[in-house]
């Protein structure tokens, strides 16, 4: 999993309030053996019904086309615990996202594929907005990770608060497998205990069926 400390670049105001994955990224487009993540992001709004790309989105508008933090409403990915949500949002370059708060299973998809969830309580995230909108793509917005904090083009800081051990993960680039690895030599002393303590769990036969 690719690590997260610091990330600079511009953000993508997409100000909605219960964005759900579907919405995200729909499901059908996805069934094949190497779909294009990217291209099905937010594609019901994107495109219109005809293909053509609707210049309205926002993230068809020149200034975003290379965003790399997205700021949401609230309930950001609600809906079905779908991981391709996020895959969709990293083909597209998003690493960071901002929102008033995540539904869980879409929180812990993007910590498990190096995302960045940022939750701000509402009167910061309104002031945080206001900036994003007012800077209109002409100046980069940094997100720390290291010392959890938003740093505006103005040099206004936003703090945020994060999960120890999710942080960890984050800046150490440690997905599950990594982050069990970490503990190798308590699970290996666990299991010699395990062993010795209940020796007759070692010789059981296989089932026969």
């Amino acid at each position: 999993m690719q690590s997260f400390t610091r990330l600079t670049g511009i953000a993508a105001p997409l100000l909605r309030d219960d964005v759900n994955t579907d919405q995200i990224a729909p499901v059908l487009p996805l069934r094949v053996l190497e779909p294009d993540y990217a291209a099905q992001l937010f594609v019901r709004w994107r495109r219109r019904p005809d293909g053509t790309p609707d210049p309205d989105f926002v993230l068809n508008q020149p200034q975003y086309q290379d965003a790399r933090i997205l700021v949401a409403g609230g309930n950001f990915g609600c809906g079905s615990a779908r991981e391709s949500a996020v895959w969709a949002l990293t083909g597209f370059g998003i690493r960071a996202i901002v929102a008033r708060g995540f539904a869980d299973l879409f929180r812990g998809n993007c910590i498990a594929n190096g995302v960045l969830p940022v939750v701000l309580a509402p009167q910061q995230h309104a002031e945080f907005a206001a900036q994003v909108t007012a800077v209109n793509g002409s100046a980069a917005f940094c997100v720390d990770l290291i010392n959890q904090h938003i740093r505006a083009p103005n040099g206004t800081l936003y703090p945020f608060a994060i999960d120890a051990g999710e942080r960890t993960a984050l800046l150490e680039g440690l997905d599950d497998i990594g982050l069990s690895l970490r503990h190798a030599e308590a699970i290996t002393a666990w299991e010699e205990r395990t062993r010795n303590a209940q020796p007759w769990l070692q010789t059981l036969a296989p089932h026969k069926a």
